[in-house]
């Protein structure tokens, strides 16, 4: 899997930064450096921070004592009068693990995952976002624990938590800020109650560890981009399952808007009569979600409750299935041209549970005849290469370049004593 690069979680900043320059270069900055490739051998590292030779070995001993670097094979020859090739520097991602969820109303998934997003175990299964975050995020909790046990590795090799949840979050606190399809939730101490969850489940000996919560959309954006589209500036996936919401991927870094709102496109109004889970009528979700699809599918008297019943009745080549999901595309595909108005994505992706040919059909009929030629005439539209994975892999993304951003990773050298 491709490696996460290094932008920073909560706190997004730019990939490719200046880095300070001179004696005011810190550890975490010459780690930044060798994460992104930017500078690979201690030669490199001098001349892109301009510190003395000394220096840079001073710091980057604290690093080899934290375990976050290690030494790789040999690399091309510093001094252009030749001499012996230069010892490359790795950023070791054995030294650690993190451990990612994603919940959506009804089920949910979790994993362990290295640090540079390989999965080494994984567990999905029911977990209703309904019975609320005491009881939801003390289940995790203990399949937190029970994968770590299945991963081979030790409690205390976690270095923190990332959490998908299908709502809008404020990314300082880690709380859903009135989420419509999380009864409860609202403003609850996520980040206090699962750290609390894997200690408990995982034995005394575990440790409280960083708790990072986003919105499922953002992370599965964050995921798919960093995986299958890194070079690409302006990134947008469309997430349809029981409701619909979106994540955006500018410059490398998550937009959130300024409380975390941003991307909510399930609930702007298309001119419906139909009731929406918020309260308000004619939401996009209410007529176009696979919690709608659902509904109408279940007036005919077909079975289906939620987006996963429509999911199976699509891959079964249900026809009446297949009629819906297809109007539901032209209904999303409408709004999203103005979407693709506002935001020029090179990529648009279309992820959960109706992202099939059927929906993806009708998506790209109102699309390309609403929008702008020019606001198309560089845009994929595709669907999600990760599957139900994404938002397992964005979340994990989440807390690995929070943790090892360089201000951060200064602040637990420190606390590491070295």
């Amino acid at each position: 899997m491709q490696s996460w690069g290094t932008q920073e979680g909560a706190h997004d900043r730019k990939a490719g930064s200046d880095v300070k320059t001179g004696n005011q270069a810190s550890a975490g900055e010459l780690l930044e450096l060798v994460r992104s490739g930017r500078a690979t051998t201690r030669g490199a590292l001098q001349r892109a921070t301009g510190l003395s030779r000394a220096t840079v070995g001073q710091r980057l001993d604290r690093l080899f004592r934290a375990g976050w670097l290690r030494e790789g094979a040999g690399g091309p020859v510093d001094s252009p009068l030749g001499g012996r090739p230069s010892i490359t520097l790795e950023f070791d991602d054995e030294h650690a693990v993190v451990l990612a969820a994603d919940l959506d109303t009804r089920h949910g998934r979790a994993a362990v995952l290295t640090l540079t997003g390989e999965i080494l175990a994984e567990h999905a299964g029911p977990l209703v976002i309904d019975d609320g975050p005491e009881a939801v995020l003390g289940e995790l909790g203990r399949w937190f624990a029970e994968l770590v046990v299945k991963s081979g590795r030790p409690a205390d090799a976690v270095c923190g938590i990332g959490l998908a949840v299908p709502g809008p979050v404020d990314s300082e606190t880690g709380r859903v800020v009135q989420p419509p399809i999380m009864p409860g939730w609202d403003g609850y101490d996520i980040r206090g109650r699962l750290g609390r969850a894997f200690a408990e489940h995982a034995g005394t000996g575990a440790v409280r560890v960083p708790v990072l919560v986003d919105n499922d959309a953002n992370l599965m954006a964050y995921g798919e981009q960093r995986a299958g589209y890194p070079d690409c500036s302006a990134f947008a996936l469309v997430k349809v399952s029981t409701g619909i919401g979106a994540g955006m991927v500018v410059g490398g870094t998550v937009y959130r808007g300024v409380d975390g709102g941003a991307g909510d496109i399930g609930h702007i109004r298309v001119g419906a009569d139909a009731l929406c889970r918020c309260g308000s009528y004619g939401c996009l979700a209410a007529v176009a979600s696979g919690g709608a699809v659902a509904r109408r599918l279940a007036e005919s008297g077909v079975a289906a409750s939620s987006g996963s019943d429509v999911r199976e009745l699509l891959a079964a080549g249900h026809p009446e299935a297949t009629a819906l999901a297809r109007e539901a595309g032209r209904q999303v595909g409408d709004v999203l041209a103005t979407v693709v108005t506002l935001l020029n994505p090179g990529v648009l992706m279309i992820a959960g549970d109706l992202a099939g040919t059927p929906f993806l059909t009708g998506v790209r009929e109102l699309l390309y005849q609403r929008a702008l030629p020019r606001s198309t005439a560089h845009l994929d539209v595709v669907t999600s290469r990760l599957g139900e994975r994404a938002g397992l892999v964005g979340a994990g993304a989440l807390v690995v370049e929070h943790l090892y951003a360089p201000e951060r990773a200064e602040e637990r050298l420190a606390a590491l004593g070295v």
